[in-house]
């Protein structure tokens, strides 16, 4: 502790992310990134951008949230973008909670929000899962200040119907429900929909994903233009060039190749369902994923030491030291190559 921190910085308490080993050896399956790379499409705009550096971006990204709108048919009006879903999310703790009223959210959830509630001191009431840890939709009727939750819900990979969240919103009049939708693209169906029906409800969702843009950092929200203005002006108070020219080129060019997103979600998705069919013929009790995970015990071996075991084998996954899941491991799915060798290094220690 330093005596020039201010009290904000004495009582923070970060976010800690999956670790990253400089290995190259290592088959990384802990922080849900794409095992494809990014579309061509997106180096050659990157590219064609690069010698406009000299020159500030667009601080409303008009370009960006053009093809947002187009994508999801929503008005421009009803889209922001930000550098990665967590700088949204983080927009959207201070534009849409107040300090005074308590929020709900899962009590096994995206470990970013208690830091953003600490952080912004807003109040918290932590909603515990059912015991097969799917949403308990009632429990999130009449909040105080608002409500957050990952839809499919992480670490658990359990994804909610839509006509639950509706229900969540409709039951929430006065306060903003926020659908947190970083996997969505791997599930049944998003929430956007939803947006011109309730106009209280924000999406947010990422182009880390699904479209292997984790080291670009863009993410978006869509809702009703009210809550879209709240962002832009949390945002203008804050910082007015939050994407860098070349983020922006990549995210459209990456949004704008809808054949390649198709063959890559797919390839994850045919390969997250074998790799959960030849994981519960080796003991394990597998939670239904409809993300890029998955999210598994195992009858006999401890967690902590599937961890450690596989982590000294080359193969990194993530184990969640925390109450009710600390016996569960979460598996992000690889290329194809990649799950084989984790199934045989799995083999060698069960």
């Amino acid at each position: 502790m330093s005596k020039f921190w201010s009290k904000a910085v004495e009582h923070a308490k970060p976010y800690v992310p999956g670790e990253q080993l400089n290995d190259p050896g290592i088959i990384k399956l802990n922080t849900n990134e794409n095992p494809y790379p990014p579309s061509p499409k997106v180096r050659e705009a990157i590219n064609l951008e690069i010698e406009r550096l000299h020159l500030y971006p667009d601080p409303k990204a008009d370009a960006l949230n053009n093809t947002v709108a187009a994508y999801y048919g929503v008005a421009k009006e009803q889209v922001f973008v930000g550098n990665g879903s967590d700088e949204v999310l983080a927009f959207s703790f201070m534009a849409f909670f107040d300090q005074g009223k308590k929020i709900r959210y899962p009590a096994i959830t995206y470990s970013f929000y208690p830091v953003y509630a600490n952080l912004f001191h807003i109040p918290v009431e932590e909603v515990p899962l059912n015991r097969n840890f799917s949403l308990p939709v009632e429990a999130f009727f009449q909040s105080e200040g608002g409500v957050i939750f990952p839809n499919p819900n992480a670490p658990t990979s359990r994804y909610l119907n839509l006509d639950a969240i509706k229900e969540i919103a409709e039951n929430n009049p006065d306060n903003v429900v926020i659908i947190d939708e970083a996997y969505v693209d791997f599930a049944k169906e998003s929430a956007v929909e939803l947006t011109i029906q309730c106009e209280n409800l924000l999406v947010i969702q990422t182009l880390s994903k699904s479209r292997s843009l984790a080291g670009l950092r863009v993410g978006f929200a869509i809702g009703h233009p009210n809550l879209i203005e709240g962002l832009n002006r949390i945002k203008d108070s804050f910082n007015s060039y939050t994407i860098d020219r070349l983020a922006m080129a990549g995210a459209r060019a990456s949004i704008l190749d809808k054949e390649y997103f198709k063959e890559t979600t797919a390839k994850i998705i045919y390969t997250r369902e074998w790799v959960k069919e030849e994981m519960k013929k080796r003991g394990f009790h597998v939670l239904p994923s409809q993300t890029n995970f998955l999210f598994a015990c195992h009858y006999q071996k401890s967690a902590s030491q599937l961890y450690e075991d596989l982590k000294e084998d080359g193969v990194l996954i993530r184990h969640f030291n925390k109450p009710k899941i600390d016996n569960y491991i979460r598996i992000t799915i690889g290329t194809d190559e990649q799950m084989k060798t984790f199934i045989k290094k799995l083999d060698k220690l069960i």
